[in-house]
């Protein structure tokens, strides 16, 4: 077929009347971005390999690059085509050909809940429910009366934790009631439509409030992102206790856990977890919990494209901008350094992860140089 394109850019409706070979489609955003989802078929070619992958590329094909938005890769598009080859850019990038899905779901009228609900109950047993109940059980999560804010932020892990919440409820041992709460910090409307369109073909029923925290922080230069997740936590806690809830749940799972602990250690020169559960200092009589503390992250993943539910990876004002449509290497997440370096070390240690969650749960004070309690100092010397 002849493309009509401009400024090198063609749309996912074009490249769904392309034959079958002629072209490649090339993720090229950061593995962090694509670790949240991406277009089926779609090869993924980092920053860092570029160059490398380049080289074996035919340049009898086409090239179809697309990043986050359609910034960056319409300027990949237009060095290639300087080198000799067919390039373009998909128009609107991953977060345009998401709305496109989700247009034509619409159009189809798709009723996915029960699907989605029997794969959690079935396929999915094992590695989601059962250790989402685990932990319910083990740190005493959720006790008779609750009622708990699940806080929703649109990605994979908090959409299955309100899957997992509604599976938990329907076993009744105890009596609780449920929020399903979405606090709109300042996103886009394309945003705002992909969690609310994921929302309705889950069957989520969600509370949306909005508040104006991406214009507070917009301008901030150092850390805006440590305070915005102050902000949002705050923001989070009054709603929810406005609501009559006693508890807010968040999706973190075990790979942040034992990320966190070794971020602390690596880079914070501290020896630290993320905990199940901890009292609020700031709103009395609420509590924070984490029930997915037990779910590996790739369990989610394959959940979701089982599924073939497909979420944004943050739809913050920042990532938009910066996260892989920018200079090479600018928005390196200190996370994703650490998720490389757990994988390395699992290569040689199968137990490396466990290790991890482990250790701070078997730690020896009678070997440690000082540590803190309630704010307290306490130094070996104190008692040598």
């Amino acid at each position: 077929m002849e493309l009509k394109s401009e400024n090198l850019e063609i749309t996912y409706q074009d490249l769904q009347k392309m034959g079958e070979g002629t072209f490649f489609l090339v993720d090229i955003r950061e593995e962090f971005d694509v670790s949240y989802g991406g277009i089926p078929q779609a090869l993924h070619v980092s920053q860092e390999k570029w160059k490398e992958k380049l080289q074996g590329f035919p340049k009898d094909k086409k090239l179809i690059l697309y990043c986050n938005k359609g910034i960056f890769s319409r300027q990949r598009a237009e060095e290639l085509v300087r080198q000799g080859f067919e390039a373009y850019s998909l128009k609107g990038g991953y977060h345009g050909w998401l709305i496109s899905q989700m247009q034509e779901s619409v159009n189809r009228k798709e009723q996915r809940g029960a699907e989605i609900e029997k794969s959690i109950r079935k396929k999915f047993h094992k590695q989601l429910f059962s250790r989402f109940a685990k932990a319910v059980r083990d740190y005493k999560l959720v006790q008779e009366g609750d009622r708990i804010a699940v806080c929703i932020s649109g990605g994979k892990d908090s959409m299955v934790m309100a899957k997992l919440f509604q599976e938990l409820q329907k076993h009744r041992k105890v009596s609780f009631e449920l929020n399903f709460l979405v606090m709109d910090p300042g996103y886009s409307e394309a945003n705002r439509k992909v969690i609310e369109h994921n929302a309705r073909i889950m069957e989520i029923p969600i509370t949306i409030f909005e508040t104006e925290i991406f214009d507070a922080v917009y301008e901030v230069e150092k850390s805006p992102c440590y305070l915005c997740a102050r902000m949002r936590r705050g923001h989070l806690y009054h709603k929810a206790k406005e609501l009559g809830c006693n508890k807010i749940a968040l999706g973190h799972h075990y790979d942040d856990v034992i990320e966190t602990i070794l971020m602390g250690m690596l880079y914070g020169g501290q020896v630290q977890t993320m905990m199940p559960k901890l009292h609020s200092t700031n709103f009395e009589g609420m509590e924070l919990i984490r029930p997915m503390y037990y779910i590996r992250e790739e369990d989610i993943k394959h959940w979701r494209d089982y599924n073939q539910l497909y979420f944004l990876q943050c739809a913050c004002r920042f990532t938009d901008a910066c996260s892989t449509c920018g200079p090479e290497g600018q928005n390196l997440s200190k996370r994703m350094e650490i998720k490389r370096l757990i994988a390395e070390l699992k290569k040689t240690n199968p137990f490396v992860e466990a290790n991890i969650f482990r250790s701070v749960e078997n730690v020896n004070l009678n070997t440690v140089i000082a540590y803190k309690a309630h704010g307290e100092l306490h130094h070996f010397l104190d008692g040598y």
